[in-house]
């Protein structure tokens, strides 16, 4: 098992918050290859939502979008962070494009955490995706 990531001096109290439900998750649920990545979410009202990916070879759904519905069946529309961390103590990793997608699209205004160690920051999604398509832009 690889030794989780130190924590940055930088990253807010709120921040390191998130990413220690995420991998308490991904410690105490993860399991075998069907269950590897752990989501943590704040909402606006300072509730925090978890949730673990569903692989599957037809494309499960990634921690990240298991966690927007877990948010919505508790009433959390609102999510401000986001950060999604590795099982076995592999740390923090980035959405993929997919994921980004989604957020951009659902919750335009969130910050994703990314980095490993010290290199730890919260980015506006918007910044993670450039010269992205925006679903609401292209509606009637």
């Amino acid at each position: 098992m690889a030794a989780a990531q130190p924590a940055s001096a930088a990253l807010p109290a709120a921040h390191q918050e998130l990413i220690d439900a995420a991998e308490d998750v991904a410690r105490r649920f993860a399991c075998g290859d069907n269950h590897t990545v752990a989501a943590a979410a704040r909402n606006a009202d300072g509730r925090i939502v978890t949730a673990l990916n569903a692989y599957h070879f037809t494309g499960g759904p990634c921690a990240e979008l298991v966690l927007i519905g877990a948010a919505a069946g508790q009433g959390a529309y609102d999510l401000t962070a986001i950060v999604a961390v590795a099982h076995q103590g592999r740390g923090v990793i980035p959405p993929c494009g997919r994921c980004l997608q989604v957020l951009l699209d659902y919750f335009p205004e969130i910050e994703v955490l990314v980095g490993r160690g010290p290199e730890l920051r919260a980015v506006p999604v918007r910044e993670l995706l450039p010269e992205a398509y925006v679903w609401a832009d292209h509606q009637g």
